[in-house]
């Protein structure tokens, strides 16, 4: 009897262990890609990427789509996204067959300075409530990239998120845990609970929820435009709850924002092109941290092996050095991206590397200087067009503060002004542009397009492109894969444990890493934890312009999908 128990049971392990085993692919992948023709689109929400879907084949551009997608996110995930908050994005224009980027981040308010928070006795623009409010360049945002690249009008557009605002939707899984998790620091801030709380709760994971002051306000821009959010009524709103509350931001900065097509810089990794954004994003950090691995034989190495993550942690803690002291508003600043992102300055960084050993700390590069949770998106359409774009109210539900009667939080954005040093490239000063922590991504091969991409949460997102890039060419993953495959995310700076100091910061790794790997980065010195949730999202789309095919990803850490027709 024990023989057949034990063979019983040992063949169920062996049937457990089959059924874990992919046909194709690395096991970690969850799935295969998604492949199509004429359209793809890939979010962080089911019913964002049918909005997009149905907009494209509706005849609307891949623009059109992006619009459509970004404005039912605002509703269906407005802890990470909303019209409260800012917008960047990389466009390939199929009929240039050019990048153009975009930045649509806001401003601070013009009547607020250092001085205030220096009478205060602040050492830090406050987390919460009014103080941390820049001006939401979300709205302006759509309607410049609709006005080069759009096709539909605003209203077809818009419908979809307005008839889900109104009619509701069910939430779901990981958006509910996000909100229910997150709520109870801002639940007593003015506006909050009456529009994410209609329960006196977060609505939970399939419940129906609907915003109808959201609606009217997307059915209002929809209707007259960009002006009616920062010229009319909600503009005018706006500036009467910020005074009322303690704010700064006036109708005036609201009339008097603006956004910018701006060029993207590269580098070239081993033949490929990576395209960001230069600062005030943190896009450049992603380059730096490139041009540093380049020096290695990162394929020898193999995905996950301790050699590779040691690498790639000290290249971060470089990058991440510069980040600090350089990245800011360059309309403020003369900042030195080319010198930055040069393979000359690489070299001198890589130098510092030792690979037996991690660093307690860095410095920031010494060049001479001549006198900011998110919500990511990307669509193709049958042209060839490409939008890579992410959009953010920063913190998750932000500042907390949502403007009377209109259905969306403020952005919280302002909290990454430096208020202690005068001097420093990002201090706080009026009409200045924040640093940011979002940022799109793309790819090229020889001039033409290969993969638009990107992932939301804060300082993960250089670290995450880079560990894409690196799947994707170094490890041969495809693009599912490069999304699903465990990822690390280095943190902070040497703190004390126990008797002895750590050596610089914390290395959090994500389930799946082998332990022996483990074990070696610990001899090198690196304080190792581990932690749910804080990885990033990924959406990608790649296209094969031989076949004319695009294929599609959109990882398992959150509730996206990726679809095509």
């Amino acid at each position: 009897m024990k023989k057949l128990v034990f063979t019983l049971l040992s063949l169920s392990i062996c049937i457990m262990a089959l059924a874990q085993d992919r046909l194709t692919g690395k096991t970690f992948a969850t799935r295969s890609e998604i492949l199509a023709r004429n359209g793809m689109a890939a979010t962080s929400q089911p019913l964002a990427t049918q909005a997009a879907l149905d907009i494209l084949r509706k005849g609307g551009s891949a623009m059109d789509a992006a619009i459509a997608a970004n404005a039912v996110l605002g509703l269906v995930e407005p802890a990470s996204c909303g019209i409260g908050g800012d917008i960047f994005a990389i466009v390939w224009d199929a009929k240039e067959q050019k990048l153009f980027g975009f930045n649509g981040s806001g401003r601070s308010p013009r009547s607020l300075t250092r001085d205030y928070f220096v009478k205060k006795d602040m050492d830090y623009v406050p987390y919460l409530g009014p103080l941390s409010v820049s001006v939401p360049g979300c709205v302006d945002g759509w309607f410049v990239m609709h006005e080069k690249y759009g096709k539909l009008k605003m209203e077809e557009i818009l419908k979809p998120a307005i008839e889900y605002a109104r009619e509701g939707f069910p939430v779901s899984e990981v958006i509910a845990y996000e909100m229910a998790t997150n709520y109870q620091t801002r639940k007593d801030l003015p506006g909050f609970k009456e529009t994410y709380m209609p329960n006196g709760h977060t609505p939970r994971k399939g419940e129906i929820f609907k915003n109808s002051d959201l609606g009217n306000t997307y059915e209002k821009i929809a209707k007259e435009g960009r002006d009616a959010f920062y010229k009319g009524d909600i503009a005018r709103t706006i500036d009467a709850y910020m005074k009322k509350h303690g704010g700064f931001i006036t109708y005036e900065d609201m009339a008097s924002h603006t956004s910018n097509w701006i060029e993207p810089v590269s580098t070239n990794y081993r033949g490929y092109d990576v395209w960001e954004l230069p600062p005030n994003g943190q896009g450049i950090a992603a380059l730096q941290i490139l041009n540093i691995l380049e020096g290695y034989d990162i394929t020898s190495m193999g995905f996950g092996s301790a050699e590779y993550l040691h690498v790639l942690t000290e290249a971060k803690k470089l990058a991440f050095e510069d980040r600090a002291k350089f990245y800011a508003d360059p309309e403020f600043n003369k900042l030195p991206v080319e010198q930055l992102i040069s393979k000359k300055y690489a070299e001198e960084r890589r130098a510092l590397i030792d690979l037996e050993r991690a660093a307690r700390r860095y410095p920031a590069g010494d060049i001479e200087i001549e006198a900011g949770n998110t919500t990511y998106l990307t669509v193709a359409d049958k042209d060839g067009n490409m939008v890579s774009l992410i959009q953010s109210i920063y913190a998750e539900f932000a500042s907390g503060m949502v403007p009377d009667g209109l259905g969306f939080v403020l952005q919280n954005r302002g909290q990454m002004f430096n208020v202690q040093d005068p001097d420093h490239f990002n201090s706080f000063e009026p009409g200045k542009r924040p640093f940011h922590t979002i940022i799109p991504a793309f790819i090229t091969k020889d001039g033409k397009p290969w993969v638009s991409f990107g992932l939301m949460g804060g300082s993960i997102q250089p670290q995450g492109h880079a560990q894409i890039v690196v799947n994707l060419i170094d490890f041969d993953m495809g693009l599912q894969e490069a999304g699903d495959a465990p990822r690390m995310r280095h943190r902070g700076s040497s703190q004390p444990t126990g008797s002895r100091m750590t050596s610089g910061g914390t290395l959090n790794l994500e389930s799946g890493f082998d332990y022996e790997a483990i074990r070696e980065l610990r001899k090198k010195g690196h304080n190792i934890s581990f932690a749910v949730g804080i990885y990033g999202g990924y959406q990608a789309i790649m296209v094969d312009l031989v076949n004319g095919v695009y294929s599609g990803a959109s990882e398992s850490r959150k509730d996206g999908q990726a679809a095509g027709y």
